[in-house]
């Protein structure tokens, strides 16, 4: 068993997050006879999905926003009258 401290360092973040997570329902977590929260094993590894989730999602965001930059960095040099005329530019539009 480990407190809201030890398992925050544990995992690499602050206390406030693991309580961010609670409050919006990312994480359960038990609380003692005292009332302060207590972080099993399970619930560390349910943090640590927590975690392993933002991260495939901010990889996810990262990914669209270099598709992004790729496609708007095209459009500013692109030397066809309309975009809609420009083969790459049509890939980016219709997804690839």
């Amino acid at each position: 068993m480990r407190t809201i401290g030890e398992a925050a360092a544990e995992l690499g973040v602050e206390a406030h997050v693991l309580r961010h997570w609670e409050s919006v329902g990312a994480l359960t977590v038990r609380r003692d006879a005292n009332g302060y929260r207590v972080y099993d094993d399970g619930a560390l590894e349910q943090a640590r999905a927590v975690v392993r989730a933002k991260i495939a999602a901010l990889e996810e965001e990262i990914a669209h926003r270099r598709q992004a930059v790729t496609f708007l960095r095209h459009t500013a040099e692109c030397r066809r009258r309309y975009l809609d005329d420009c083969p790459e530019c049509g890939a980016f539009v219709g997804g690839g």
